[in-house]
């Protein structure tokens, strides 16, 4: 394959991908052709082992992030507030993009976008897509690795800080339309978090008929909710003890006035 047809085809790719294109030509040789190729403007760095091929006219820059994210490490996938924004499901647009991997990396930045890795909860690290809800989508020419709408949902409410606080966690989940319930249960006792089940369990009862939730699903969570009564969060704000959860969730977040300085 020559180089035009795989920078028509890989829209964003990694140094190791451009090599096994080549078939049997040298590193050195490899790296020589990259740097004539972004030398000439077909391609851009975007790191190191980590480039964008760049069409006639357009910028770098433009690049769609989602595939940039996916790439940014071998198991990378697009996580938290990134994914509901993905699946266009958040209150606010933002130009952080977050990814889950299990492995060492850094953050970057690439024209407007921050690029920011973060560790899978240690309790389902290992475990086969670092706990499930991660999906393969058709993205910017390519295809990206995801969360789904569901592990997307209980990771800002296990990680509020990563959703952007819960003004913002509470608009975004409510544009989504449907839930698996099963997968969103099954993926929060994963978890093995009692704060968690229960700020799951108090989202989906306050919305209990716009997503068909059952007595048995909030049976399901109840069973591993706090037995003593908890924080929504580390700030401790005051507010209105929620049972059966044994969370105290301040009035504004319960009644959505979000308009009430916290």
């Amino acid at each position: 394959m020559s180089s035009e047809e795989f920078f028509q085809n890989h829209p964003v790719f990694t140094h190791e991908e451009y090599a096994q294109s080549r078939g049997r030509g040298s590193s050195r040789t490899v790296d020589s052709l990259l740097r004539k190729h972004v030398q000439s403007g077909r391609i851009a760095r975007v790191r190191r082992g980590l480039y964008v091929s760049i069409s006639p006219g357009a910028a770098a820059e433009t690049v769609d992030p989602y595939l940039v994210a996916t790439k940014a490490a071998a198991d990378a996938a697009i996580s938290h507030h990134a994914a509901l924004q993905f699946h266009g499901r958040t209150y606010s647009m933002w130009s952080q993009v977050t990814f889950l991997t299990r492995g060492h990396t850094r953050g970057f930045h690439f024209g407007p976008i921050e690029y920011v890795p973060v560790r899978a909860p240690a309790v389902v690290a290992d475990r086969e897509d670092m706990g499930g809800g991660i999906e393969v989508a058709a993205s910017g020419g390519g295809r990206v690795r995801v969360c789904t709408c569901e592990r997307a949902m209980v990771d800002v409410l296990h990680t509020p800080v990563l959703g952007g606080g819960w003004e913002e966690i509470w608009r975004s989940l409510e544009m989504i339309e449907f839930l698996d319930l099963d997968a969103v249960i099954a993926y929060t006792l994963l978890l093995g978090s009692a704060t968690t089940v229960a700020r799951v369990g108090v989202f989906l009862e306050q919305h209990r008929e716009r997503l068909f939730v059952e007595d048995a699903h909030i049976e399901r969570l109840v069973a591993h909710a706090p037995k003593h009564p908890r924080y929504l969060d580390a700030s401790r704000q005051p507010g209105r003890l929620v049972h059966p959860w044994n969370l105290i969730v301040p009035e504004r977040v319960l009644d959505q006035r979000w308009a009430d300085v916290a």
